[in-house]
């Protein structure tokens, strides 16, 4: 049995995004009221804000964290048309705690898009301090900071243009026989009747980011997605969080002619019998969590994906 805690956000508006970190022990909101909160939990389990700061000048959609051998370091997106890079700095102890204050400061802001900011997600850190944003205009663009001392600089590294407007990304976190960079994103466009969802790798041969492959299994709107982690599968598993949800198998395999491609077998669960989503895997890719417009949370076990 689950037990449900009820924390008060204080948000003004609507939360769109909750994100833990690293260790699960720090959590970063966002939401429509222009904030990010930053929540630290004590010994005892409790949750309460460390850091509530105005980040942008429209809803914000997601945040995420970086791999903490980068430091405290989050990334934020928004409708404003902007993505922002934060790091905390810690302050003068406090003479009651004798702690640090802490505060986060804004680094860099990402102005490339004409458009609302998506998505914005940090890569595994085998690729180094490298950031994905995904944009309403169908553009992802990967930057990385050549200097991870000095988070000012971001210079793009690639641009992909696609069709339709993209709601969401995620990037894999293994490189068993596939390319380091594999990259997936999702469509919410509801005017044409074809593959939401689209899978990206770096090429070697042209030396930039590009389309591999579309799943045209799922063709209704796309919320949500998530690459399970590894843990030592020969093959890739994605969550996609749609009209129902979507888990779906990819192999690396070869065509007659040597080259590669990928093998892919998508199985659909509507359990919910609504829109889902969020989507979200545990470290050990044991565990899927998925919520849906049935203010349900569903959890699965990776094994066969029956709800539990």
């Amino acid at each position: 049995m689950f037990e449900v805690e009820q924390i008060i956000a204080d948000h003004k508006d609507v939360i769109h995004d909750v994100v833990f970190d690293f260790y699960g022990r720090r959590m970063a909101t966002c939401s429509s009221d222009q904030t990010v909160k930053v929540w630290d939990e004590n010994d005892q389990g409790k949750w309460s804000v460390t850091s509530s700061w105005k980040a942008h000048s429209g809803s914000i959609w997601r945040v995420s964290w970086a791999h903490p051998e980068f430091g405290q370091v989050l990334a934020t997106c928004s409708f404003d048309r902007t993505a922002s890079v934060w790091e905390e700095v810690l302050g003068e102890k406090v003479a009651a705690t004798m702690s640090p204050t802490r505060r986060w400061v804004r680094r860099t802001t990402l102005v490339d898009s004409r458009t609302s900011v998506t998505d914005v997600e940090f890569a595994p850190k085998y690729l180094g301090l490298v950031l994905a944003t995904a944009s309403a205009d169908g553009i992802i663009r990967i930057y990385e900071a050549p200097d991870i001392m000095n988070l000012s600089q971001w210079p793009v590294q690639h641009e992909i243009a696609n069709k339709f407007p993209l709601s969401c990304l995620s990037w894999n976190t293994s490189t068993y026989k596939l390319s380091s960079q594999l990259l997936a994103a999702g469509s919410d466009d509801m005017a044409t009747i074809t593959g939401k969802v689209f899978i990206f790798a770096y090429s070697e041969n042209a030396r930039k980011c590009v389309k591999v492959d579309t799943i045209n299994d799922i063709t209704d709107p796309v919320t949500d997605l998530s690459f399970a982690p590894n843990a030592g599968r020969t093959f890739h598993i994605l969550a996609v969080a749609s009209k129902d949800l979507y888990i779906v198998n990819i192999k690396g395999t070869t065509d007659p002619t040597g080259n590669s491609k990928l093998d892919m077998q998508t199985i659909k669960f509507n359990d919910h019998n609504c829109p889902v989503w969020r989507v979200c895997w545990n470290m050990l890719a044991t565990t899927l969590i998925s919520t849906g417009d049935d203010g349900c949370v569903r959890v699965w076990r990776s094994e066969s994906l029956v709800a539990a």
